[in-house]
């Protein structure tokens, strides 16, 4: 994964945008990770999975009430959060 300060990132916005169709950059604020960019396809599959996962987590629970969509979607915008230390990537 490529790193840009936000500095550089602000400045190289055109590469950094181009660069990010292969694989995500993460970005940087006085050395520490801030932000990783992802292509708008990556994104989506990230959501998708994200909420796979919640879903049958919640088929897994075992739990036959009703189901509340909203828990559901919080879930999956949780699962989906990039861990800070992404860089390992």
């Amino acid at each position: 994964m490529d790193i840009y300060s936000s500095t550089d990132a602000k400045r190289e916005f055109g590469n950094v945008l181009l660069k990010v169709q292969r694989t995500p950059v993460c970005v940087t604020r006085n050395g520490k990770p801030v932000a990783v960019v992802v292509s708008e396809t990556e994104y989506q599959q990230l959501k998708l999975q994200a909420l796979r996962a919640a879903l049958l987590a919640g088929e897994q629970s075992g739990f036959n009430g009703e189901f509340n969509m909203d828990e559901i979607k919080e879930e999956a915008r949780r699962m989906a959060r990039v861990p800070q230390n992404a860089e390992s990537n």
